[in-house]
């Protein structure tokens, strides 16, 4: 598995916790820290998958909307 597939994981494993606790009010002090905590785990998840060495063979406009035959783009 690939190092930001890890990172997305932990980031949303840590939200499932920070929701959890904060529904059954568990932890006050865990709910802070994860809270403070928050914002910089989002731009590290962030940094993580901007920087990942993904190859992209397509472009945009070769690609377009693939999932929509409405919206396709090319073949008139």
């Amino acid at each position: 598995m690939q190092n930001y597939h890890s990172i997305v994981g932990i980031v949303t494993g840590v939200l499932i916790l920070f929701v959890t606790l904060i529904q059954f009010n568990i932890a006050q002090v865990l709910i802070w820290a994860i809270f403070l905590a928050g914002p910089f785990l989002i731009l590290w998840m962030v940094w993580a998958v901007l920087a990942a060495p993904v190859k992209i063979e397509e472009t945009f406009e070769e690609q377009w909307y693939q999932d929509r035959e409405d919206l396709r783009r090319g073949e008139d």
